[in-house]
């Protein structure tokens, strides 16, 4: 394997980045497809392939592309790990301030698609998503639900979450990625403010390989939806979650406790069953504001890392 030449062009360098598990039958035409969609831009560029595990013959067939062409690299993963981490280590791995992720299986033709990503990055947006044009797979329900429910919870107004796209470098590398966070990428992006564009790019079905997604993959979505929205709402501010959750549960115990005095007092009256529910509800109330102010404590040193690094970053040498 070689390495990306240097060019003299003043055009940042563009990483094309492409998961790949069991698609040996796609490589060539990958391959070939994107090299000719870049020397028709005449931009720098290279092709990160990452082998997410395959059984297939897929990383031969990419050593194979990537001696006759030293801008494609190969990234290995033994195992497959899935596609968030495929994606993970690429945007690792990627050298370039321009980085594009395509599916390896052609569904997305590089030659079609490229073009049209980095010229609508080029009108001054951060990320650019691809919008499917004449889809036709048995996936189409499953992604419109996804996308309305993230234009209820997140306020993002985009047609396709879950497809192909084009990110500045800022972008990637403030991502934290896990789970199957790659649908989300947009939503992490719009909440940090970044500008989202969209761009329409024709869909092609897929000529080799088989799909490794489904309809089973929706309460897992569903979960992870929950899951972002709960971070992206509290986590640099959890005591407002916890702290509210605890002082309701801590005033529903009062509440009762106050109603069993009343009841006491008025007509000699106890409940002990309530009393005990009431004092079970404040217990309870007091440990989740506790978490609140623990989760405080670990935002407040995050904080505090995030501030240092940014420094070390500006100054990498800041002498004695």
């Amino acid at each position: 394997m070689g390495t990306a030449p240097v060019t003299g062009s003043s055009e940042p360098l563009v990483s094309v980045v492409v998961p790949a598990n069991n698609e040996v039958g796609t490589v060539p035409a990958f391959v070939e497809k994107t090299a000719k969609a870049f020397a028709d831009m005449g931009r720098p560029w290279e092709l990160v392939y990452v082998d997410d595990g395959s059984s297939d013959g897929t990383a031969a067939a990419v050593e194979a592309e990537a001696a006759r062409e030293p801008r494609v690299r190969l990234v290995r993963q033994r195992r497959r790990l899935g596609l968030t981490e495929a994606l993970n280590r690429g945007f690792r791995e990627a050298r370039g301030d321009i980085i594009v992720f395509l599916p390896a299986d052609l569904e997305s033709d590089p030659e079609v698609d490229v073009p049209l990503l980095l010229g609508r990055l080029d009108q001054g947006y951060d990320v650019v998503a691809g919008w499917r044009q004449g889809r036709r797979d048995g996936k189409r329900v499953a992604s419109r639900i996804a996308n309305v429910a993230c234009r209820l919870l997140f306020g993002l107004e985009v047609h396709d979450l879950n497809w192909i796209k084009a990110f500045r470098r800022e972008v990637t590398d403030g991502l934290a990625l896990r789970s199957q966070w790659h649908r989300y990428i947009l939503v992490m992006a719009h909440h940090e403010g970044y500008r989202i564009g969209e761009v329409k790019v024709p869909y092609r079905p897929r000529e080799a390989g088989r799909s490794k997604f489904g309809l089973g993959r929706l309460p897992v979505s569903a979960i992870d939806v929950v899951t972002l929205k709960f971070l992206l709402t509290f986590q640099r501010k959890p005591i407002i979650f916890f702290g509210g959750l605890g002082s309701a549960l801590i005033g529903a115990g009062l509440l009762v406790w106050a109603y069993l005095g009343w009841l006491f007092l008025a007509t000699q009256t106890q409940r002990r069953p309530l009393m005990l529910a009431g004092g079970i509800a404040i217990l309870s109330g007091l440990l989740i504001v506790l978490v609140g102010f623990l989760g405080e404590l670990v935002v407040n040193v995050s904080e505090r890392v995030e501030r240092l690094e940014r420094r070390l970053h500006r100054d990498p040498d800041p002498g004695p």
